[in-house]
């Protein structure tokens, strides 16, 4: 299936979870990230629940300190 994350097109097998596409994206462990999935924030406590669906447009926050 195809999914968009961050405005680049990914290929996943169906029935992958938001951890699952976490792992394959950003092929690190993820820190400090937000994950909305068209639009709607997905709970860290959620992610391996979250099922993708072919279509489905990600966007991945990450946490910056500033002032």
């Amino acid at each position: 299936m195809e999914i968009t994350v961050n405005h680049q097109n990914y290929h996943l097998t169906a029935g992958c979870s938001v951890a699952e596409m976490l792992s394959s994206v950003l092929q690190a462990e993820p820190r400090n990230i937000a994950v909305a999935v068209n639009q709607s924030i997905v709970a860290k406590s959620n992610w391996h629940m979250h099922l993708l669906m072919p279509g489905d447009q990600v966007i991945l926050i990450k946490a910056t300190q500033g002032g």
